[in-house]
């Protein structure tokens, strides 16, 4: 495709700005418009839709092969798709889509038989919205109800409904602007939630009891300090309910009777600046998993009635990270990585008996907890898979050790997994620090460097990205190319020392370490420059930014979805949804002349050059809170002023959704599939 229409071009109107005295000169700055999260101004909306027009026309051509590449992306999804069930006390609960569905609907039966009930129809809920998604879903202990909270616009502000599941009725009780779990007190007669207030922040815990006017409900705690979030949860033995507060360094939490949701708060541990922690609870001992003495974290106990008498149970390990800890009926189960790969371990209560490590067949895979929603039980339900092997279903028989298949993920159109290898390497950055990296390619990939590649990371908050399984990614495979993960620093993949060692001042060793993995794929044979697809969302899509500005020729086409570009001027203003609780991850440029300097030396937008850019697939979303759309919006026009080639550039603007994209199973499919011809097309993959 040669005759491309000319791309829009954005005006420049005089702005800048002074820190630190410094000034910023942001020409672009006009496309936020100054009502959001209302986005009325109608030159940033006609700016929007000529990006989207221009988008449109582009890939017009390219229509045939998205719609083969959804079709091919579709029939190896089980369209009936239904979950295993699983008790949660008098009743067995699953979802299931029908045929076509591009949403579940949600079902129980009662354990001693019976029909089979619908207690939510998501495709109804759904009917003619332009965008949907179900948040948080909780049912009362006695099972009477079910409340549920949805998002039909992208901006995440969600409305709780109650349903009586006797009657199938909806109570009036109607909750708008709620961000939270729902978490139901003992005797079914109310729940706590959380409201996000102006600025998009969760501040608060509040108690509704049902048939009550919400003007009514009991705020139980509120936060003071801007920069933590609010959440509300229960220990698995259901006793207690939990309202946390913290940042990304630190945590503080209370307990409160299930049975008594009037009683005063109890504070397990008062925050204290990089201690992190959360609480677990069996026959009135409290399993704190906390990194206080070390960053892989260790678990200790403590009695309720004294919360903040510490004794370690487990030790940190210098081999293991610690991840989690969930305290059931007669044993405990302790989450964790060695390695960078999942384990899980069975703990009794009583310190003489050893845990036992489950063991899997893979030398990299995922696995972890299920759905485990009961306490006394003697089977555990868990999840595994890899690159080559499907989701599977397992239940764990505590007493024989015995793994039982209950499901693996059914691939209609027909899956080999012999056709295809993977492995798990370790490759060099600059520092020497090595960086695993997990691939999957055809048996027959070349290794002579012809090979094209798309290479994936995200690398921040401490997210770890699992080398799991993709039925979409099949279709790179099957055209020959390898996938690959890199398992960079700011995540936590191995370790939170890693999560550190990628964040704030050491922000740049996520970028490093990205650069570094893609040279040594090309060094090994994997691929070749100009021969790798890259892509981020979110935070990863700040990764793009800065690794095209700082080593474009490496990338033959990039994918940016809602990515975190406008870094600096983001974090300069307080009054965004997240910038105060997002400074301990990369720092206060008011406060802080060095984050200043630091952050303006690699945010993506701010460092925009006249160079030779690659191949470019932007997205965005109007309603997005996270990632705001004017940052995508920004960067491409920065992009298309300066940058000195031809290559494509495409903003793409999802005007009725937010951070996620479009809602539904389906909808959400073929926009992977414009992305995947996309990337097709400029590295020159036959489709």
């Amino acid at each position: 495709m040669t005759d491309l229409p000319n791309p829009p071009v954005a005006a420049t109107r005089p702005h800048a700005f002074t820190f630190h005295g410094v000034t910023v000169e942001d020409p672009w700055a006009w496309l936020r418009d100054p009502g959001y999260p209302d986005v009325t101004d109608t030159d940033v909306l006609a700016y929007l839709a000529e990006e989207n027009a221009y988008f449109d026309a582009v890939m017009a051509p390219l229509k045939p092969l998205s719609q083969r590449l959804f079709e091919e992306m579709r029939a190896r999804i089980k369209e009936d798709e239904s979950t295993v069930p699983q008790r949660d006390g008098d009743w067995v609960y699953w979802t299931d889509y029908e045929t076509g569905g591009e949403y579940p609907r949600w079902w129980r039966r009662h354990v001693d038989g019976g029909a089979d009930q619908l207690i939510l129809d998501e495709p109804a809920l759904a009917e003619g919205k332009e965008y949907f998604r179900l948040g948080a879903i909780s049912g009362s202990p006695d099972g009477r109800w079910l409340a549920y909270a949805f998002d039909d616009n992208g901006s995440e502000r969600f409305e709780v409904r109650v349903k009586d599941l006797t009657s199938g009725e909806l109570l009036p009780d109607t909750i708008p602007g709620m961000l939270s779990e729902i978490v139901w007190t003992a005797d079914s007669k109310g729940f706590l939630y959380g409201l996000a207030n102006d600025n998009w922040r969760t501040d608060n815990a509040r108690w509704h009891r049902l048939g009550e006017a919400v003007e009514r409900d009991v705020e139980i705690f509120r936060e003071a300090d801007e920069g933590y979030r609010v959440s509300v949860g229960e220990t698995q033995s259901r006793k207690w309910l939990l309202v946390s507060t913290g940042d990304h360094n630190s945590t503080e939490i209370y307990l409160l009777p299930a049975d008594n949701p009037a009683a005063p708060l109890v504070c397990v541990a008062p925050r204290k600046e990089g201690r992190e922690y959360d609480v677990d609870e069996h026959d009135g001992v409290l399993f704190l998993h906390t990194n206080d003495t070390d960053p892989q974290f260790r678990l200790v106990t403590a009695p309720v009635e004294a919360p903040g008498e510490w004794t370690e149970r487990i030790a940190a390990s210098p081999h293991f990270y610690m991840t989690g800890v969930t305290c059931f009926a007669d044993f405990f189960i302790v989450e964790g990585r060695e390695d960078g790969l999942d384990q899980i371990e069975l703990h009794r209560y009583d310190p003489a008996v050893p845990p036992v490590r489950l063991t899997f067949p893979e030398a990299s895979y995922v696995t972890g907890l299920g759905d485990n929603p009961e306490y006394a039980v003697a089977k555990l339900r868990l999840g595994y898979e890899s690159m080559v092997t499907p989701g599977t279903v397992q239940d764990y028989d505590v007493a024989t050790g015995a793994l039982e298949t209950l499901k693996v993920q059914e691939i209609p159109s027909g899956y080999d997994g012999s056709k295809y290898r993977t492995e798990r390497l370790k490759i060099a950055a600059r520092d020497g620090t090595k960086v695993p990296v997990s691939i999957v390619y055809p048996k027959d990939f070349p290794r002579d460097g012809s090979g094209k590649l798309y290479l994936y990371a995200y690398g921040a908050y401490g997210h770890a990205i699992p080398p799991g399984f993709s039925t979409s990614r099949m279709s790179f495979l099957d055209r020959g190319m390898a996938f690959a993960i890199a398992h960079i620093r700011g995540g936590d993949d191995l370790g939170q020392q890693w999560y550190h060692d990628g964040k704030l001042e050491k922000r740049t060793n996520s970028f490093t370490d990205f650069v570094d993995v893609a040279k040594g794929l090309i060094a090994q044979g994997y691929t070749h420059a100009g021969g790798i697809a890259i892509a981020g969302r979110s935070a990863g899509g700040e990764l793009m930014g800065a690794v095209v500005n700082s080593d474009p020729e490496l990338w033959g086409a990039v994918i940016a979805d809602v990515p975190f570009v406008d870094v600096l001027n983001t974090m300069l203003d307080e009054s965004l949804p997240l910038t105060p609780g997002e400074w301990p991850e990369w720092g206060n440029p008011i406060e802080d002349a060095n984050a200043f300097a630091l952050i303006r030396s690699y945010s993506p937008y701010d460092n925009v050059t006249a160079q030779d850019y690659p191949p470019l697939f932007i997205s965005g979303g109007l309603n997005d809170p996270r990632v705001t759309y004017w940052e995508p919006a920004k960067w491409a026009a920065k992009l298309r002023a300066t940058k000195t080639d031809r290559n494509v550039l495409l903003l793409k603007t999802n005007m009725g959704a937010g951070h996620g994209g479009k809602s539904g199973r389906w909808e959400s499919l073929k926009e992977a599939a414009e992305e995947m011809a996309f990337v097709l097309w400029q590295l020159g993959v036959e489709g």
